[in-house]
């Protein structure tokens, strides 16, 4: 089954009505956990930010195209823009149906051995889901995560899967590269602000972590997250002015 589809704009008028997809989604899908996770419903549009439950969400794969390349692992940390619950969050290592190539064990450390053994996307499906249910999930660049979850869905209970994110890169883009560059930028050819994770944690004064981890990655998108709400919207922020 396929169904609306966000548009990746970063305009107000490409954000959809997430409450109304979801309940419209859970009408139309024909696996169960699909419908409970949409009858479970997201939170409404105009709840100010600091209400959100939010989860950060990420996932390490062997390449960028979810079409051609698989999910090794995925890392879920619970938080709010006040606090990070730790204890409750969740990191699974999984078996790719692609083959595991050089390039991706010495960028991720992730071995033969270590998916040897683990279980498939379907497997920790229900688990993920439960885990998302009712949350905005935060990541940091949404391409990926949300290309490659759609398309594991897809794979393994022929339906797709669409949810409402915030993308931290998104904001550091906004903040620093949608905006005209100065006449002396242009001049000294000084290259655009970076907005990967690491480089845009050091903006706000965050410590460093070892990268490409899914577990570190989600808690480090989630600290990010509540940096650049402190420092740059009002707590009272309705959540629609950042979700995609």
């Amino acid at each position: 089954m396929s169904f609306f589809v966000p548009r990746d704009r970063d305009t107000p008028e490409a954000r959809p009505d997430w409450p109304a997809c979801f309940n419209a989604w859970a009408d139309q899908v024909r696996h169960p956990e699909l419908q409970r996770f949409y009858r479970a419903g997201t939170v409404a549009a105009d709840c100010p930010v600091n209400e959100v439950p939010f989860v950060a969400l990420d996932v390490e794969t062997t390449g960028l195209n979810a079409d051609r390349h698989a999910i090794l692992s995925v890392g879920l940390v619970p938080f709010t823009v006040k606090r990070i619950s730790v204890a409750e969050s969740r990191h699974w290592v999984v078996k790719p149906r692609l083959p595991l190539i050089q390039q991706s064990i010495q960028f991720h450390g992730i071995t033969h051995t270590d998916i040897k053994n683990a279980p498939d996307m379907a497997e920790i499906l229900p688990g993920l889901l439960d885990c998302l249910a009712g949350r905005v999930a935060v990541v940091h660049h949404r391409a990926i995560e949300r290309s490659f979850m759609d398309v594991v869905v897809k794979a393994r209970w022929n339906e797709g899967l669409q949810f409402p994110m915030v993308d931290t890169m998104a904001i550091e883009a906004m903040l620093h590269r949608d905006k005209p560059r100065s006449l002396w930028a242009r001049l000294t050819n000084r290259r655009p602000v970076s907005i990967r994770l690491s480089d845009s944690r050091i903006r706000y004064g965050l410590p460093h972590y070892p990268p490409h981890n899914a577990l570190t990655d989600a808690l480090a998108t989630a600290e990010l997250f509540q940096a650049q709400c402190a420092y740059h919207f009002e707590p009272d922020t309705p959540i629609s002015d950042l979700w995609y």
